[in-house]
């Protein structure tokens, strides 16, 4: 499986380092725009990789890869995706999915008439950690609550603080703490409960009309959920499953979910550590690799289906919120 990164940021690079651990993918092409040659040069020469690209389109007509990673500003993610399926390739686009429901939409029907495998990396749902969470779900007996908590103070807080504004704090770009972190507590939400019954969100504001905290919440038949997270301010983070017969807890990030622990009524609580890598996005590439091998195009239209029901909550939330980005 051939694969062309698309994007130098922090993202890409965390995609190209786990990609090395990755047998059967290789990396074929980084793309860049004019802009950015030169680090995109000194990627491909660090990584390896045989071939740098600055004309999207150009590449894409090249076709001389399967699958295009899309690891840049989120408001480009649509039509870099809908470019690129056009083009006859497939796709992994990261988190979030697109800025808008419409958007989701139009790239997941583009994508089933392509026979396109589209993918959104969302990294906690393809790890061996989440997959036990799923398997111990009905040891809890009935749900009543689920708490999730994805804080760090951002690194570009203080530049944001100074009125220079980042792409993560910029509407314009589709940024904001709920479509960059809390979408994390929301997909882990979702692929576990389904669609809620109806949502909330309750934030922060900052000088620019984008949200810097906030916390959604969710009610389900017979439960609440509730998502926070703050690029503003930091706290332990953790994901908490909360039911009649017992809980489950994992410390840490949620979209890391490095362990987690069962305790329940009148046992011993006991912690798991499935993850066989110590890098996250090892494994979501591990899983696409293998669903694209054996042609399980079931479990691609299983992710599109949480990928737009994630869209559909936090574009509601964030237009009631009064957050407007540029694509609305």
């Amino acid at each position: 499986m051939k694969i062309a990164v698309v994007g130098t940021g922090m993202i890409a690079r965390d995609a190209l380092t786990a990609l090395r651990a990755v047998d059967g993918i290789e990396v074929v092409t980084i793309c860049a725009r004019p802009h950015s040659r030169d680090r995109a040069q000194a990627m491909a020469q660090e990584f390896d990789i045989p071939q740098v690209a600055t004309d999207y389109g150009a590449m894409l007509a090249a076709h001389e890869a399967e699958f295009v990673y899309l690891g840049i500003v989120n408001s480009a993610h649509f039509d870099y995706a809908r470019q690129a399926i056009e083009a006859g390739w497939h796709v992994i686009v990261e988190k979030p999915f697109t800025s808008t429901l419409a958007e989701a939409e139009e790239l997941i029907a583009r994508a089933r008439a392509a026979q396109c495998y589209l993918f959104e990396a969302v990294t906690p749902l393809f790890l061996p950690n989440y997959q036990g969470v799923l398997e111990a779900l009905p040891q809890l007996g009935l749900i009543r609550l689920v708490q999730a908590n994805f804080s760090q103070y951002s690194s570009r807080y203080d530049r944001y603080l100074a009125h220079d504004v980042a792409p993560a704090f910029d509407p314009s770009l589709s940024g904001g703490v709920l479509y960059d972190l809390n979408v994390y507590n929301l997909s882990l939400i979702a692929a576990l409960f389904g669609r809620p019954q109806s949502a909330v969100y309750t934030v922060n504001i900052g000088f620019n009309g984008i949200d810097t905290s906030g916390v959604m919440t969710l009610r389900y038949n017979g439960f609440v959920a509730t998502a926070a997270a703050a690029k503003d301010s930091s706290s332990p983070s953790f994901f908490m499953i909360q039911g009649e017969s017992g809980w489950i807890r994992a410390d840490g990030p949620p979209n890391e979910l490095t362990s987690f622990t069962v305790g329940l009524r009148g046992r011993e609580e006991k912690t798991y550590a499935l993850n066989r890598h110590a890098h996250r996005m090892v494994h979501e590439f591990e899983a696409m690799r293998d669903i694209f091998a054996r042609k399980d195009y079931m479990s691609v239209e299983e992710g599109l289906q949480i990928s737009r029901m994630v869209i559909a909550l936090m574009e509601k939330a964030r237009l009631v919120a009064g957050i407007q980005f540029r694509v609305d």
